[in-house]
């Protein structure tokens, strides 16, 4: 599959996107342009910018036959896709701030002493909270990144589904990942839609929003 040249108006994208079930299992999506779709999902906001999102790009056959077991009612999805996105949130996700900080002092982003100042406040901020209060941070932050990985990927010409039925507990372990520090958040399965799917209906925004 050649990497898609469409390019979309960004009401297109919002009004266009629909969770999709069914896939063309022909089409596959490359690692090439898997890749810049989650790089376009991760230029969403984080809690400091500290992007505690983490990514499992489940292609091959053998990982989707993994996956089904901890995703039983999910089958057409994974099963017909390029791929299932299974996105993770990093208890530790302080680890990577002097990377991430240093980098901005290196682009001319941030000055040094900004730098020192940030890093001195925020990660004792974050270590002192409990696992709980990290679990809520990752949770904010993996939905944002989740719902640009949505639009990233309908920009390119793919479907999506957002899926939580899955075994969160065993998740983690089965990929690989350390259970006690990754926190599934969602799997999004991605490719060509192979079936139309009904406009949705939303509620009026008179019912869900207040002015104060």
């Amino acid at each position: 599959m050649t990497k898609s040249s469409t390019v979309l108006d960004f009401n297109e994208v919002i009004h266009g996107r629909r969770t999709i079930k069914k896939y063309d299992p022909e089409v596959k999506i490359s690692r090439e342009e898997m890749s810049q779709i989650l790089k376009e999902a991760t230029l969403a906001p984080s809690s400091f910018n500290l992007q505690p999102w983490r990514f499992v790009v489940i292609e091959s056959e053998e990982a989707k036959e993994k996956l089904i077991e901890l995703a039983p009612f999910n089958s057409t999805q994974i099963f017909t896709s390029s791929a299932v996105i299974a996105v993770f949130g990093d208890l530790q996700f302080t680890d990577r701030a002097d990377e991430i900080y240093g980098k901005a002092v290196e682009l001319g982003y941030l000055p040094q002493e900004m730098k020192e100042k940030i890093l001195s406040t925020v990660a004792p901020l974050f270590d002192r909270f409990s696992i709980q209060e990290k679990r809520e941070s990752i949770m904010v932050d993996g939905g944002l990144v989740s719902m640009q990985l949505l639009l990233s990927a309908y920009a390119h010409g793919y479907a999506t589904n957002p899926m939580a039925g899955f075994n969160k507990d065993k998740i983690a372990e089965a990929f690989g990942l350390d259970a006690s520090r990754y926190i599934p958040i969602v799997i999004i399965s991605i490719g060509k839609a192979a079936a139309e799917s009904r406009p949705p209906v939303r509620l009026p925004v008179h019912d869900i929003a207040q002015w104060k």
